[in-house]
């Protein structure tokens, strides 16, 4: 588990097939998992000056592979002992947005996301979403697009400063959607009640 706010930006020194090997202060123990541009990725090697990252084919069908060139944003995952003061993040892609227009004003900066009808229907203003990694609070859901606002002190500590229209963003829905959205399908399609629900949720 992680909570979307970046501890620090790695540089990407190579990927070659399945291994991600990043340049950061960082230092993992090898089978740590940790958040790359919002994707929960493992450790594999550690060296001195950084580590080296497992980055599946089926991981990199699914994530904006390109954004993996350069500066990432890096975050450990949490111990229990850690304040949240971001959201619940399990660094697991729901989809790619696009970023259509950014739009500065006196209190922040605007950035509208293209994002595809599942990822749209997993999201409600003022509800939290995860781009590329970072907690973020959407202000507005349009008919395929999310606006977001970004405050002056996370537009300069994260790579969001760097951003342009056009450029591919990794996308996480907020995790407790998601799970209300699939039992409420399961429970048309089985008639699940529910006290199954609370019942499972309470597993958790």
């Amino acid at each position: 588990m992680f909570t979307g706010l970046v501890r620090e930006f790695g540089r990407v020194e190579s990927l070659q097939g399945s291994s991600l090997r990043i340049l950061a202060k960082h230092k993992p123990n090898i089978g740590d998992s940790i958040a790359v541009n919002g994707a929960c990725l493992t450790a594999i090697e550690v060296f001195k000056g950084g580590f080296v990252l497992e980055l599946s084919e089926e991981t990199q069908k699914h994530i904006a592979l390109e954004s993996y060139q350069d500066l990432v944003h890096i975050e450990p995952a949490m111990r229990l002992s850690d304040r949240l003061d971001g959201h619940i993040v399990q660094g697991h892609i729901d989809g790619i947005g696009t970023i259509t227009k950014i739009t500065p004003h006196s209190i922040g900066t605007d950035f509208f996301v293209k994002v595809d009808s599942k990822v749209l229907a997993l999201c409600v203003p003022k509800g939290s979403i995860a781009i590329n990694g970072i907690s973020l609070t959407i202000n507005e859901v349009l008919d395929s697009i999310l606006r977001l606002t970004i405050i002056p002190h996370t537009l300069q500590t994260t790579l969001f400063k760097n951003y342009k229209a056009g450029e591919r963003v990794n996308i996480e829905t907020d995790c407790l959607a998601r799970m209300v959205q699939h039992f409420l399908a399961y429970k048309q399609d089985s008639k699940l009640s529910w006290e199954a629900v609370d019942r499972i949720l309470g597993s958790y």
